[in-house]
């Protein structure tokens, strides 16, 4: 935790790096920060980022002794998740689900030089400990209740939830979260599927099952999370194709800069869309990895259910030759539609 009035004096392996007028990569490879004598973290031991007091690690560094921190706990002592969940006697999962209480919301601090470290002060979590009476501690949720985390909020929600237990349930979020079942189940199928793929792509050769018991995926759900793995490494190899000809496209002021997103059509298939610019006699252009590249009808809803189903003809034009065309020879087709 931060102890009261420590605030300013607290850094991350970033900024201890920058105190000791080095890269933060040459801190890592050194392990600096782990040699003997080194002041420990201020952090839970289970925070994701790590910090320390810079007072005490710069006296570390210049060979000096090390100020001890107060011991004694105070109103404005400042706590992590962890440390915040246990003075509340709750499971992190629930904390998850409670953080964003108005009551607890208006008063997170984010550490200064972190930017992204949240915390909160314990005369707060002591006031919110008398209001959670009645609160519900079972799973499951009101039935006829609509999902309480907005749809875009979902993923890093439930990421929070697997950083603290990689073995989390499906009740587990449901009961965290406030979402129906299938919402649920799904979304932790693919961000554990994203976690896999992560991992396989930093360590080319490993496989996907391999990854997924590394990351401490229990058995029972490694089948759905290397298949959504999977899925997500063969979307992830036609990123840098579909980027080149969206920037092709967009240097010729034909399409609108994007960053391409790639969508799993029924089957597995894959597709695509680019927005084109405003004066097209066509709103986008769509990419199927079984048909290559066509124009779009409709610029809200530019691949629709099925790219292949409609044919030539009826406001689709297919362009260039293949799957894969080389980006100048889309540009090409496009341009020149319709000449003779």
């Amino acid at each position: 935790m931060i102890r009261a009035g420590r605030l300013k004096y607290v850094q991350n392996l970033a900024g201890l790096a920058a105190q000791l007028g080095m890269s933060y990569g040459t801190l890592r490879n050194k392990g600096l920060h782990l040699q003997e004598g080194h002041p420990a973290p201020i952090s839970s031991p289970k925070a994701r980022v790590q910090l320390w007091d810079a007072e005490q690690t710069a006296a570390f560094h210049s060979g000096k002794p090390i100020p001890a921190l107060p011991d004694t706990d105070d109103d404005q002592d400042l706590l992590d998740r962890n440390e915040a969940a246990d003075e509340l006697g709750i499971s992190t999962s629930t904390w998850n689900s409670y953080k964003n209480d108005p009551k607890l919301a208006e008063h997170v601090v984010l550490v200064p030089e972190d930017g992204a470290t949240e915390h909160w002060p314990r005369h707060v979590l002591h006031e919110f400990k008398g209001s959670m009476r009645g609160r519900r501690a079972g799973p499951g949720r009101r039935t006829g209740s609509g999902d309480m985390v907005p749809r875009d909020q979902l993923q890093p929600r439930i990421a929070e939830l697997l950083d603290a237990n990689p073995a989390v349930t499906v009740t587990e979020v449901i009961d965290a979260l406030g979402i129906a079942f299938a919402t649920a189940q799904a979304g932790l199928i693919r961000v554990r599927g994203k976690r896999i793929a992560d991992l396989v792509e930093a360590e080319p050769g490993l496989t996907a099952a391999v990854a997924a018991e590394r990351l401490g995926y229990p058995k029972a759900v490694r089948k759905g999370a290397v298949a959504a793995a999977e899925a997500e490494l063969h979307a992830r190899s036609a990123v840098p194709y579909l980027q080149n000809a969206a920037d092709v496209l967009a240097r010729a002021g034909l399409a609108e800069p994007v960053q391409i997103e790639v969508r799993q059509l029924a089957g597995g298939h894959l597709a695509a869309a680019v927005p084109l610019t405003t004066g097209q006699d066509v709103p986008a252009l769509v990419w199927d990895e079984r048909y290559g590249w066509r124009t779009a009808t409709s610029r809200r809803h530019p691949i629709g259910k099925d790219t292949g189903s409609r044919p030539e003809g009826e406001g689709i034009r297919y362009l260039a030759t293949g799957t894969h065309p080389e980006p100048e020879d889309l540009l090409g087709s496009f341009t020149s539609r319709g000449q003779a």
